[in-house]
Order: C-alpha cells, then structure tokens, then sequence
C-alpha cells in the first residue's frame, strides 16, 4: 500500500478517534454507570478487521495479525497498563488525543513509556510466547456473521447509537489495512523503537522515517477533529502532576512490553483474532483500569490530579 494512502488512512483514524473520544478509561467509567454500550463499542471496534484478512488472501500479501497462546504475562501486563491507564485518565490513544487538545501532562505520560522502555531494552528480560493457530477461515467467518449483527443492530437504534458504531467499527475497519503496511504503526510501537534505539548503540534499531511520518499524521488527525469541535484548550500542569503522569506512563510502559502492545494493538490487532493471550491482556487492562479508579476515588493514592 503506497505510503500516501497509509498516512491518509492514519490521519482519519486520528480524526475519528478524537472526534468520538475513544477511551477504555471513559468505557470503564460509563459502565459503572450502568452504561455499558460505549465500552462494548470499543471492544468491537475490530470486527471489520475481517475485510483487511480477506484483502490478504486475494492479495496474496503477508497479514501481520497475530495470536498467542496465554501466559501469566499477558496478565500482569494488561493489569499494569490499565492500572497506569486509570491514573493517567486516559489510555495510549487518548493519551495523544489529549495532548492534541492542549493538555501538557500527556508529555511527562509519554515520558514515563519512554523511561520505561529504555530501561527494558537494557534489562531485556526473557519471556517466551507461543503462537496459536487458528484457521483463518474461521475467523472471518465469524467475524462476517458478528459484523452484521452489529450493524443491523446499531442502525436499527437512535442516531446516537449509529454515530457511535459506524465510527468505531471504520477505525477497526481502516486500522485493519494500517496493519498490512506496518504492524507497528501505533504509537506505542514508535516509542519503543526509539526506547531501544536510546539505549543500543545500533544506528540500525532506529525507526524509519516513514513510522515518523506515521506518528505525525495520527496527531494532525486528532488536532483537526480538536479543531472542529472547538475542544482545544492549552492546559498548564504542576510538578506534582509531572511526577504523577510519569509514575503512570511508566505503569503503561510495563504492562505493554509485557502484553506485547497496549490496547490499541490488542483492540485492533489481537481481539479480531480471538486471540486468547489478546482477551487476557484486555481483560487485565479492564480490571487494572477499574482497580485504579477505586484507589483515585478513596483518595488512597492521596494524590489530586
């Protein structure tokens, strides 16, 4: 796919996600609410990544989703990150979403996975993953059939509902075809090239422009959505919230090196492939977050944000 296109597609991913305000932390938060349909929203925000699989097949080009077999650490990692992802009000899309929109404490969370990373590229400890196979025909096939449920579902329902849906399932459907270009496009995969690059003297570790290029246009997406609904405000932070959001950033750090991607990649990439090592890992992210917001709620952390 021509690098053009990529950074096209990237960019509207950047819009759409600042535009809906795509957050596992606001998921967390509207389920105990007793609203559970923007976090189901974006634990399917994949389904279309079926398109993107058959796309392969007809190609004949190498897919870049991937399963695992579960582990303890795609556990702990998942827990981590959404542990830190409570604390940071907002998980590693959000995270540059908000700094898209002027808040200045998403630097030092940005900080805090880079600080991390760095320090396991040095330590580089050794954990081993098995693949699990499954067949790729099931998993289209599943997919094709939850992919019109919801559909049908979603726009049998009020306009609410239709935005909501056809706007997290075209960030599954155009981040499936990201992945062909580049299974790291993310952010996070960005940072932790340079982590490592950091700390190994190795010219070669460094990224290629094109992941800047990449990071870029993910952040012009999200300041022009910020733009549009006038939601862009320069926020000002103190040392106390520096140190807190490096604390958190770190937290996240930890659990995505662990769990093999924060959950942009175990949304996009690893949930659409019924991954079980992926389901773990969201799973973990989801009673990390819950966790987190209990101690920020009692004030146990003694910390205001």
């Amino acid at each position: 796919m021509p690098l053009s296109v990529t950074l096209s597609l990237v960019c509207i991913i950047g819009y759409l996600a600042q535009f809906i305000g795509l957050c596992m932390v606001r998921g967390v938060n509207e389920l105990k609410k007793g609203k559970p349909e923007f976090l189901i929203a974006i634990l399917c925000s994949g389904v279309l990544s079926w398109v993107a699989m058959l796309f392969t097949s007809f190609a004949d080009i190498p897919t870049n989703f991937k399963t695992f077999e579960i582990n303890i650490w795609f556990a702990i990692g998942g827990l981590l990150f959404g542990f830190g992802t409570a604390f940071n009000q907002g998980c590693g899309v959000s995270t540059l979403g908000k700094l898209s929109r002027g808040d200045s404490k998403m630097i030092f969370t940005i900080l805090g996975w880079l600080i991390d990373w760095s320090i396991l590229a040095k330590w580089n400890p050794s954990i081993s993953h098995n693949k699990f196979i499954i067949s790729s025909d099931i998993t289209i096939g599943l997919l094709g059939i939850l992919s019109i449920i919801l559909v049908v579902w979603a726009f049998l329902g009020n306009k609410e509902r239709r935005k909501l849906w056809s706007t997290m399932m075209l960030i599954g459907l155009i981040g499936g075809f990201v992945f062909l270009f580049d299974p790291k496009w993310p952010p996070s995969g960005l940072l932790l090239k340079i982590s490592n690059a950091i700390v190994n003297p190795d010219s070669s570790l460094w990224p290629p422009k094109e992941s800047y290029f990449l990071f870029i246009a993910l952040l012009i997406g999200m300041f022009s959505a910020a733009l549009y609904t006038k939601t862009f405000e320069v926020i000002g932070s103190n040392l106390k919230e520096w140190s807190l959001h490096i604390m958190a950033g770190t937290f996240m750090g930890i659990g995505a090196s662990l769990a093999l991607g924060g959950n942009d990649t175990q949304l996009l990439l690893a949930l659409p492939t019924f991954s079980p090592a992926g389901i773990v890992a969201v799973l973990g992210m989801l009673v990390g977050i819950w966790v987190g917001l209990f101690v920020r709620e009692k004030g146990l952390a003694k910390i205001k944000i």
